[in-house]
């Protein structure tokens, strides 16, 4: 009798011990975005309403896309341009779709659509009540109440508006087309208290480990300027370091900092690569463009790697490259059509006063 059920039992174990070519794993979705990664937001083209959210995890060194229709069933929307996390909740910028879609960080289901508002570009969340968000076509920033998630509000700042960064009670605006200030508001009152004159077009800000607020003016589109580098004390407003391109061809682009505030990095024909203490403006890129088109820069803040995206020829699907620090490539993942702007998500959670 054992004789006769031995070659079956050997077969079935066989069975049991070989590996499924495609397992089915349960939660798998929850269990990737659980854990620590970056999201790519990916505008798709313009008008077509097929812009998406793409994950890539550090535990897995994988890509995940269509991150967020999958979980809700639905797209993301046109034009997905930036993302910022807080406390439990991520909240996505659709800058043509005129809307924000808020999501659980850990596994993107929704939590609440804001709607009606005007061409939003960047989001900053002021506390845990409140945030601003930046117009290319209104002349005001937009309150936002975190609370109820809803429009609470509007501050006159007098032109369009970029990007946004929030420094000890003031939140600094960059007056993007056709503009050349930072806009001062108080984060206290939401009141417009103050005005910095920088260059033509700050479309990117960043702070270094000493609270400076870098600023990066590309000229203007129309090329009639130079593109500047400033640097700006937020507590007196004045500029402390001005470096000016060359040539006013340049129109260098997404102006980033290393986790430790010390390393600057900006798109100029590749990346560029600065000390916060440099007396010159970096004379050759750090990584090379070769026959990629770089669109969108991000820096992991845990281990400074570099992740680029390549838009291709903003038609077909582009990729997402990663760079060691040392400037090596790691990794080339296919995300969606015009990958954009990167957002790092960090574990653990981070706890919000």
């Amino acid at each position: 009798m054992n004789k006769i059920l031995t070659p079956f039992i050997a077969f079935f174990l066989t069975l049991s011990c070989t590996r499924d070519p495609n397992p089915v794993f349960p939660d798998l979705t929850d269990s990737y975005l659980s854990g620590s990664g970056v999201f790519i937001l990916n505008e798709g083209q313009f008008r077509s309403g097929n812009g998406s959210l793409s994950f890539f995890s550090n535990d897995s060194a994988r890509i995940f896309n269509n991150v967020f229709l999958k979980i809700n069933k639905r797209l993301l929307g046109d034009v997905p341009y930036s993302m910022s996390i807080m406390g439990d909740n991520a909240y996505i910028v659709v800058n043509n779709s005129a809307k924000i879609e808020i999501t659980k960080r850990n596994d993107m289901e929704s939590v609440a659509t804001i709607s009606g508002l005007s061409s939003p570009r960047y989001i900053s969340l002021i506390s845990s009540t409140k945030a601003y968000v930046t117009s290319l076509d209104s002349d005001s920033l937009t309150i936002i109440n975190l609370e109820n998630n809803s429009i609470s509000g509007y501050i006159n700042i007098k032109g369009s508006s970029e990007s946004i960064i929030d420094v000890s009670g003031k939140a600094f605006i960059a007056r993007w087309v056709g503009g050349n200030k930072i806009m001062v508001v108080n984060t206290v009152n939401d009141m417009l208290i103050d005005s910095i004159d920088v260059a033509m077009e700050p479309e990117s800000m960043v702070t270094d480990k000493n609270g400076t607020i870098w600023v990066l003016c590309n000229g203007g589109w129309t090329r009639e300027y130079f593109a500047e580098l400033i640097a700006i004390n937020p507590m007196t407003y004045e500029i402390t370091k001005r470096f000016v391109f060359p040539s006013k061809n340049d129109s260098p682009t997404c102006l980033q900092i290393d986790g430790k505030g010390e390393n600057l990095f900006f798109l100029k024909n590749g990346v560029r690569k600065m000390s916060i203490n440099a007396s010159e403006l970096p004379p050759a890129p750090f990584i090379a463009e070769s026959e990629r088109l770089f669109y969108k820069l991000g820096i992991n803040p845990l281990n400074g790697d570099i992740f680029i995206t390549d838009a291709v020829d903003y038609q077909v699907k582009g990729y997402v490259l990663r760079f060691g620090s040392n400037g090596s490539l790691t990794s080339v993942n296919q995300a969606d059509i015009i990958p954009g702007a990167f957002c790092f998500k960090v574990t653990p959670d981070p706890v919000i006063e």
